[in-house]
């Protein structure tokens, strides 16, 4: 009598069968599944656009003038105890309004530093520089 061998194959037939029937099933039920809609919360304060920032020019001869984009003016010569009374001016209107420092390429640093100091000392909470970037 012969002996029988063992069968060392796998029969994935039935494998193949359970994957189509699971196929099938899942895109019928698909376009059934309602999406879930999000109620989303309102809010008043960050709806609105921020204000555009004050810049301070300080020129190649040390000069100071002021531009306002908020208003889009053009720039004005100030003197440095007029800048600070202007700032403070508008402070006064928006606290959250952020000033920018703009120093002329030759002008010194010093002077960049001392209006910075004095924007500090007149207790402006967002002081910040303008730059140009650089072409590569």
């Amino acid at each position: 009598m012969r002996q029988r061998r063992l069968m060392n194959q796998i029969n994935v037939v039935p494998y193949i069968d359970v994957m189509l029937v699971l196929l099938v099933i899942f895109m019928a039920t698909a376009p059934m599944i309602q999406s879930g809609s999000v109620a989303l919360p309102s809010v008043g304060k960050s709806a609105t656009p921020p204000v555009a920032p004050l810049e301070v020019i300080v020129r190649a001869d040390a000069t100071l003038a002021l531009n306002d984009r908020a208003k889009g003016g053009g720039e004005q010569t100030v003197s440095k105890s007029d800048l600070a009374a202007r700032l403070r001016e508008a402070q006064a209107r928006n606290p959250q309004q952020a000033v920018l420092i703009a120093g002329d390429k030759n002008v010194r640093y010093e002077a960049v530093l001392n209006v910075m100091d004095e924007l500090q000392r007149q207790q402006v909470a967002k002081i910040g520089l303008l730059v140009q970037p650089s072409a590569k």
